[in-house]
């Protein structure tokens, strides 16, 4: 199945599954996948406490939205040490991840330049949370769509494609 993010807000389309448990205040989320449409989860389902994964998406307006992307190769040297931290700040890199909630406002070029608000208008999510949660994968593959419609392998088998 696929996910398809493109650079804009509302655009997360399709479903994806994580690869590593999340840990949400305290509690160990495991074995769940979130379909997005229209940018915003609109099912979810988890093999171990998903009423927490539940809470988490619906803290506020945002919560359900996408507000990170990272690519982190699966020849991390946090992945080859095959030790789970069950702690975001460690195990996200261990694999690529999205993170639901708040977004970063310096990925917009010359954001200092712009008040918070004109970063929201330009499609930074809003939210009170920022929960990481893991999709990389031996065998993921990530293509991107460039404006022209040409296809570029970006990842291939879970590491950078060139």
């Amino acid at each position: 199945e696929e996910l398809f993010i493109a650079p804009k807000a509302g655009s997360a389309e399709g479903i994806v599954h994580a690869t590593m448990p999340l840990v949400f205040q305290g509690i160990l989320i495991e074995d769940f996948w979130l379909r997005f449409e229209g940018g915003k989860v609109t099912e979810l389902h988890a093999e171990k406490n998903e009423e927490a994964l539940r809470t988490l998406v619906s803290m506020d307006e945002g919560a359900a939205m996408l507000g990170e992307c990272a690519l982190v190769p699966y020849d991390s040297p946090i992945r080859n040490s095959g030790i789970m931290f069950y702690n975001t700040l460690f195990d996200e890199n261990a694999a690529c991840h999205l993170a639901l909630g708040e977004g970063f406002t310096n990925c917009i070029k010359d954001y200092e330049k712009y008040t918070l608000e004109q970063c929201r208008e330009m499609g930074i999510n809003s939210s009170m949370i920022h929960e990481d949660f893991m999709i990389g994968s031996q065998d993921l593959d990530i293509t991107g769509i460039c404006e022209n419609g040409d296809k570029v392998a970006i990842f291939k088998e879970g590491n950078w494609a060139f």
